[in-house]
């Protein structure tokens, strides 16, 4: 098992053992190298979200494209750590809609506070997407008082990360901003 499937199985372990016979189907699909079982549990009703999760994490993990609209639904969570584990998989899928997909939740200004893993597994993709996304992303984010900085930090590293030209006026933008002007000024100095 690896560091991130642990870290998974460690997560979820007491949600799963807290139902009827939840022990038994934790260990089932934490064992089972059946990829059709596995995607099974991603339509199967009535399968409690910690199953799916383990499912979608295993299939994406293989570059099984089955586990997609399930691992992007995750990447949209309310729960950070259930995001994190969406992106690491979704990176490790190679479905050319993913980086559609981070980016709709990127840029979508009524997810913001959910924007920070999509984010961030945009920069990681490096897709033609990104760096339009990540633009209209920040720009819709540079007003001072903005609660979600956080978010346009990680727009503003990714957009220094990328070095495309095209994020210059927006980063420009951000050195004013009093918690992004210094990592704005680091990106624009990245810029090609």
């Amino acid at each position: 098992m690896d560091e991130e499937l642990r870290s998974l199985a460690d997560r979820v372990r007491g949600e799963a053992r807290s139902g009827p016979g939840g022990s038994a189907a934790y260990e089932r699909l934490l064992a089972t190298e059946d990829p059709d079982e596995l995607a099974g549990v991603l339509t199967e009703t009535q399968r409690p979200l910690w199953a799916r999760e383990i499912a979608a994490f295993r299939l994406g993990c293989r570059g099984d494209r089955r586990a997609f609209e399930t691992l992007v639904l995750l990447l949209n969570h309310r729960d950070p750590d259930r995001c994190v584990t969406a992106a690491y998989a979704l990176a490790r899928l190679g479905d050319p809609r993913t980086a559609r997909a981070a980016a709709a939740l990127a840029t979508n200004s009524l997810r913001t506070a959910y924007a920070l893993t999509p984010v961030r597994l945009l920069t990681d993709l490096r897709a033609p997407e990104t760096v339009p996304a990540l633009i209209t992303t920040l720009r819709g984010l540079l007003a001072p008082a903005n609660p979600h900085w956080r978010v346009a930090l990680a727009c503003v590293e990714g957009l220094g990360q990328l070095r495309d030209a095209r994020a210059r006026p927006v980063l420009e933008a951000a050195q004013g901003h009093p918690k992004l002007g210094a990592a704005a000024s680091a990106a624009l100095s990245r810029l090609a």
